[in-house]
């Protein structure tokens, strides 16, 4: 599959390239996590996803959870980065469908 690149401007845009730097970095980041989240929907978008090799046993959603779970707020955190992710995926969607 060809890779293409983010679609800057749609919602959550700067979440998926922030995440896919990271991956490429080798980071475990809530943007990197966040990206594994959504990755089979973002590889149906052409983006293309590293496979985990980080995961280590634990899904993303887990690992993500992990990450959070220092803050006070990590429950909302995670909801909220989860809608962010998803935002763009439906705004890509949304795009190319009417492109």
């Amino acid at each position: 599959m060809a890779s293409i690149q983010v679609q800057a401007g749609l919602p959550g845009s700067e979440l998926v390239e922030q995440g896919l730097e990271d991956l490429a970095a080798g980071l475990e980041t809530e943007a990197a996590l966040s990206v594994e989240i959504a990755a089979p929907r973002l590889r149906s978008l052409g983006i293309g996803i590293p496979i985990d090799r980080m995961g280590k046993g634990h899904s993303p959603e887990h690992r993500l959870y992990i990450l959070l779970s220092s803050r006070p707020d990590a429950h909302s955190r995670y909801n909220a980065l989860l809608a962010r992710i998803v935002s763009y995926a439906r705004a890509a969607e949304h795009h190319a469908t009417a492109g």
